[in-house]
């Protein structure tokens, strides 16, 4: 029969005793072990030898797995141990034992290659060392509980570890895992959950006198619990597997309970929250570029900026999944009044009419629970759009809650320094990302810059930029003899200020972006230490509208159109800046007289200038120069934050 080189098919579940009596196979003996069981060989011999064991499935966990070319037998022995459905461990010890390739297909598509498992796979990416190909598969097993048996009085006394296990023996309980810390200080194993009551109770019983006497602190069980094992043969000869499974899981939220690798490296397994798992298992399997690294997004205010955003993001959706492998899932917008959910994403081609039609009363506590909490997803980030002190106040319970903060607004940066300060203090001693370039220059590179330079060994020395694309517009074309009031209501008709320019001639949101670069230099002011030079003449300040605002302004053009005049005299420009002194610890906003020569006497339209001198660019500053204001820009920077974001979650850049 050796001649024979056709696939051999058979069914699960029936086989016969050696008395040829038609029986079914018993515990241990399902359909996944049966067609290569040495219990059925009887029913076919030597004709699977040196032949193929067709196997087909249809079961996984991550929707986006992809199919594995080869398996080695270690790497699927690992699989099958740690609860892959398609294998049952007995299954790999008769074709190990005769080298028979097993090719597992699926039934639902049988023109896919399937996985072929064998004795020494033939890589088609062999020559590379990325982790992608290192790594070959997670596997998981739900429902265990984790046993800690801890004390002092262990440490250095033989026999400590047999009496444990010996105890857990003899009560009939499986254990899946072990770890052990290197003092000798706790044992730590993995078992059933429907396991555990019996184990605590032997155990409790077996060293109670060790207990009695403080030789043992504890016999904890830690319940629902599983295991994600990472498998594959190349893992030990290649450095940083463990780093980057750490760090995916870190960035997830996700704690480690225990861990356990052995010397062959062929598999790490560590011990997490049962509820943690399915997200755990995604993330890991993105951030090895087994599948897409997917980002469950809320955006909080879905005006001007934020719609803008939800656009770009519907317009970009599919080239980012195909080129970059990034699977960007809007699972909530929210604005101050309503809000719409979902739990697989929202479909952004209809955002706007889905929010007319399903929308339910806005809670900004049930919006993020809803974003953060679907196990699916594993990484998760909330986008404010918004100019909301009371949304910013929520950063740091997101940051807590292992939620990445993605923000144009302001009002976190600049607010009362405590506050700011403990929520970078957060943000820098854990794995959540806080991104908020738009807040200065909106789309410009500007806090990437300055964060750039310092992280580099740069001392900042002076900031100085127009930093508002309203104040540089007003002033780019206020020359010759037109009057202050005039250019302010051209600016306000374009849709370049605030509904009431006051809120942009006051200055306060260029002291903001002032104090949010000071800090970012290191100071520590308060707003409140920022002098501001207010271009709204005192008498109009408590006006109770915009539009008597705008109808009184023409009264005071006079001062404003004789500095002008007297600034084109000496061959001058006028300019509204913000201005960081970090030699001198302070800043100030305020109008200045530029030559006609100066970087910043030559901008046009809206742009925003920034120069940055520093120690290395102390006699030719650093600038940077753009477009710092409109809708378009600023969503494009917080877009490219949430990019940011996804690279660092493991997304190729």
């Amino acid at each position: 029969m050796d001649h024979i080189r056709q696939p051999v098919f058979t069914h699960g579940f029936i086989a016969s005793t050696i008395q040829n009596i038609p029986t079914t196979l018993k515990r241990n003996g399902r359909s996944d072990f049966s067609p290569a069981a040495e219990t059925v060989r009887p029913l076919f011999g030597s004709l699977v030898i040196s032949n193929l064991v067709l196997m087909t499935f249809f079961q996984c966990a991550v929707s986006e797995a992809v199919i594995l070319r080869t398996l080695s037998y270690q790497e699927a022995w690992e699989m099958s141990y740690f609860g892959a459905n398609v294998l049952h461990p007995r299954t790999i010890i008769p074709v190990m034992k005769h080298s028979i390739p097993i090719l597992i297909r699926n039934i639902f598509n049988l023109s896919a290659p399937g996985t072929k498992i064998c004795q020494q796979p033939v890589n088609e990416n062999q020559d590379r060392k990325s982790l992608d190909s290192v790594v070959k598969a997670f596997a998981t097993i739900d429902n265990l509980a984790l046993v800690n048996v801890e004390g002092t009085g262990m440490a250095g006394i033989p026999g400590t570890a047999s009496a444990i296990f010996g105890t857990v023996k003899d009560v009939g309980a499986n254990v899946i895992m072990i770890s052990q810390a290197s003092s000798e200080h706790s044992v730590c194993f993995a078992v059933p959950e429907s396991e555990v009551k019996a184990v605590s109770a032997a155990l409790h019983s077996r060293f109670q006198q060790a207990l009695d006497a403080g030789r043992l602190s504890k016999v904890e069980v830690i319940p629902k619990c599983s295991i994600l094992a990472t498998v594959g043969h190349k893992m030990a000869s290649t450095p940083g597997v463990s780093a980057t499974l750490f760090d995916a899981l870190a960035k997830a939220n996700i704690n480690v309970r225990a861990i356990a690798q052995g010397c062959s490296e062929y598999n790490i397994t560590v011990v997490l929250k049962q509820e943690d798992c399915v997200r755990a298992l995604r993330a890991v399997h993105s951030r090895f570029y087994l599948s897409k690294t997917t980002l469950a997004m809320g955006i909080i205010g879905p005006g001007l900026i934020g719609g803008t955003l939800l656009d770009q993001l519907r317009d970009q959706a599919a080239a980012l999944k195909e080129k970059f492998n990034i699977d960007l899932r809007v699972m909530g917008i929210t604005g101050s009044r309503t809000m719409i959910l979902s739990d697989m994403g929202i479909d952004l081609s209809r955002w706007r009419e889905i929010q007319k039609e399903k929308a339910e009363v806005a809670d900004l506590d049930k919006f993020a629970k809803h974003v953060n909490e679907n196990h699916f997803f594993p990484n998760t980030v909330l986008v404010d759009c918004t100019a909301d002190t009371n949304v910013a106040n929520h950063y740091y319970d997101w940051l807590q809650k292992g939620i990445h903060v993605i923000t144009p607004n302001k009002k976190a940066n600049s607010g009362p320094l405590d506050r700011y300060l403990k929520l970078r203090t957060l943000q820098r001693l854990s794995y959540t990302h806080y991104f908020y370039e738009a807040t200065v220059g909106a789309g410009l590179p500007i806090i990437s810059s300055l964060q750039g330079l310092l992280e580099t060994g740069d001392k900042i020395l002076h900031i100085e930029g127009i930093f508002s694309g309203t104040l540089s517009y007003i002033f780019n074309n206020f020359k010759g003899t037109r009057a202050f009031s005039e250019v302010v209501f051209e600016a306000k008709e374009a849709g370049y200020t605030e509904p009431d320019p006051r809120d942009d001639l006051s200055g306060t949101d260029v002291a903001r972006k002032v104090i949010i670069l000071a800090r970012e230099s290191g100071l520590k002011l308060e707003l409140s230490d920022i002098p501001v030079q207010s271009l709204v003449p005192e008498p109009l300040r408590a006006c109770s509208s915009s539009d008597k605002y705008m109808q009184q302004l023409p009264n005071f053009d006079k001062e404003l159109s004789e500095e002008r005049d007297d600034a084109e005299a000496s061959g001058e420009v006028l300019r509204y800046v913000g201005v960081v002194d970090v030699v001198n610890e302070k800043g100030s906003v305020e109008l200045r007289r530029y030559k006609k020569e100066h970087p910043f006497a030559q901008l046009s339209g809206s742009d925003n200038i920034i120069a940055f001198t520093t120690t290395r660019y102390k006699d030719q500053p650093l600038i940077v120069r753009g477009p710092g204001a409109g809708a378009e820009v600023t969503a494009g920077g917080v877009f490219s934050d949430i990019l940011r974001l996804a690279s660092y979650l493991g997304a190729p850049s």
